[in-house]
């Protein structure tokens, strides 16, 4: 457990050090910071504003940084030798690419903490009411980086980075897309249609469980048990996409 707890420490020191990182965190703060300027010519939908705003920017700046840093998990590895080092431990693969994944979402996790930090104490101080669809929205975008973390991971370990993060930002706007492309199919007259669009909403994660933004724009009610199904969603989509990356990542031979 020691080994293991070190190489996230590295690889979250190793990201906070990356300048993209730094840069990606700044333009997250100064969207978060430019909503102020929306607000003055905004007339009537003060809140929602804030909300759209705030949320949006996080989460786009925060998907970019998780693909990012997933998409290049072994890639970096590779083009610095490193890997050699780490494969002759008695570290198991597994352990390395678990490892590495823990580091990049300890770091995802810090910015993502700040900035929700930020927004809050803008909405505070505005005036604008918190509601519970507020910290849902925050805290399903977190399982929603967690599944983009892990798909750009999988890639990362039998592909190039440029692949890689090709595939995580296909896979994130057709994961938004998932549950209309399977309404869309089942009205279809044809089985091969009705199939396919079964086949792409079971194999693609249906990302669109995890956006609350417009139920935070609107303060709208949500559910516990929904909250939990959404949760246990992203785990377990999560958990079998590391499982996919650690079997082709053992296969894999770096001579």
């Amino acid at each position: 457990m020691g080994p293991f707890i070190a190489l996230a420490l590295n690889g979250f020191r190793e990201a906070r050090r990356n300048r993209v990182t730094l840069l990606v965190a700044i333009f997250a703060l100064a969207m978060l910071m430019s909503t102020t300027l929306v607000l003055e010519i905004t007339v009537g939908t003060f809140d929602r504003v804030i909300t759209d705003v705030g949320l949006g920017a996080m989460s786009l700046m925060l998907v970019l940084l998780a693909i990012f840093l997933s998409s290049g998990l072994i890639s970096r590895e590779i083009e610095r030798r490193t890997i050699f080092l780490m494969v002759s431990k008695p570290l198991s693969r597994g352990a390395f690419l678990v490892g590495r994944l823990a580091g990049n979402m300890l770091t995802v996790t810090v910015l993502q903490l700040l900035m929700a930090a930020l927004f809050f104490a803008m909405m505070y101080f505005y005036q604008s009411p918190i509601s519970p669809a507020h910290l849902a929205a925050v805290g399903m975008l977190w399982f929603e980086l967690w599944v983009l973390s892990a798909v750009g991971f999988l890639m990362s370990s039998f592909s190039s980075q440029m692949v890689s993060a090709f595939v995580t930002v296909s896979v994130y706007f057709a994961g938004h897309l998932s549950s209309d492309i399977y309404s869309l199919a089942s009205k279809s007259q044809s089985g091969a249609i009705q199939a396919l669009g079964k086949a792409v909403y079971y194999v693609l994660p249906d990302l669109s469980r995890f956006n609350y933004r417009p139920h935070a724009t609107y303060y709208a009610p949500i559910t516990s048990s929904e909250l939990l199904s959404a949760a246990a969603y992203g785990m377990a989509f999560t958990g079998v996409l590391v499982a996919l990356a650690v079997v082709l990542f053992n296969r894999r031979d770096f001579r």
